[in-house]
């Protein structure tokens, strides 16, 4: 019988985790029918026989389990097993679970009742990021969209996905409460993606799908994060930006601002490493004296709410007048 919601459960060397997620899995209060689909990519410890023994205790209490796996000298990666894990599985909807997080027992049921009035979009719970691992979508919104990439180690084959998942018109959906508990260690996959990967997929997403709309535009920040993304831009959108603004000349503020006023003062940004001559000077202006869109690169949760305070202001819309890049 089809299950209503598949588990979707990627596994490699997950021994000192895989009991407490296993466990959370059999403590869900979905009423409706649950399956786990588990892919072992080439585990060397002791996560097959866990598997194994939580396959009676699940199965006993109506979750059927089904159990893929290679014991190749290498894994495959992330991306390889989680495509592995939905075809085996049957699920009209797929509920995403890392073998080292922990799933509250309303998860699937929150996140099952959000899908069905939202068949587009994928769903995220409370959190400081969109990019798994709390995903939960349709089996045939998953088809439209993937599958995952397969490129192996140092591949963010899960923020890929959401930027393939975007290009598509899927939309994002939260579920306003924790749902599960993300455990960050060392031996965390997300550790083989180096930070200037992300940095490289993010400014080309960003020059893909946001600036074309947009003739001219204005970066807030004038520190570290806003040169490095000037400086990551192509040439042509180079060109679009008009000015670096911030608000470190603002009395009320400057306690919270992370950016020297002095550059304020020296009045703009030199691109000393551009072939073009002569080189690019960006003017560097207080915020009320640039005009949007902006892109922001500030960390709005360092400015004790100041920054927000700035943007509502201005009577800035989301999405119309600036973009977060931080």
């Amino acid at each position: 019988m089809q299950a209503h919601v598949s588990i979707i459960l990627p596994v490699h060397n997950a021994e000192p985790w895989l009991d407490e997620c296993l466990r959370s899995v059999l403590q869900q209060d979905f009423e409706g029918t649950m399956e786990l689909s588990v892919f072992n990519d080439a585990s060397k410890d002791k996560s097959g026989a866990i598997i194994e023994k939580w396959r009676v205790k699940l199965e006993d209490s109506g979750v059927h389990v089904i159990i893929g796996g290679h014991d190749s000298l290498s894994p495959r990666g992330v991306g390889y097993s989680k495509n592995q894990a939905v075809a085996q599985s049957s699920g009209s909807y797929l509920c995403f679970l890392d073998s080292d997080d922990v799933m509250m027992p309303q998860r699937v049921r929150l996140q099952h009742q959000a899908a069905v009035q939202h068949p587009s979009s994928v769903f995220t719970a409370n959190g400081p990021t969109v990019i798994m691992p709390t995903w939960f979508c349709s089996r045939a919104w998953f088809s439209h969209v993937g599958p995952f990439d397969e490129g192996g180690q140092g591949v963010p084959e899960d923020l890929l996905f959401f930027y393939e998942h975007l290009r598509k018109g899927g939309g994002v959906v939260r579920v306003d409460q924790s749902l599960l508990l993300y455990r960050y260690h060392p031996r965390a996959a997300t550790h083989s993606v180096l930070e200037t990967t992300i940095w490289t997929h993010r400014v080309r997403f960003l020059e893909e799908q946001a600036l074309p709309r947009w003739a001219a535009f204005t970066i807030w920040n004038a520190g570290k994060q806003g040169r490095r993304l000037y400086r990551s831009l192509t040439a042509a959108s180079q060109r679009k930006v008009v000015a670096f603004c911030d608000f470190c000349a603002c009395p009320q503020v400057v306690a919270f601002c992370d950016v020297d006023e002095n550059k304020i003062r020296k009045g703009f940004y030199c691109h000393e490493d551009s072939q073009e001559r002569p080189k690019p000077r960006i003017p560097i202006l207080h915020f009320r004296a640039a005009r949007p869109p902006f892109v922001i690169c500030v960390k709005l949760d360092l400015t004790g709410g100041a920054f927000e305070d700035n943007l509502r202001s201005l009577h800035l819309q989301e999405g119309q007048d600036f973009l977060h890049f931080s």
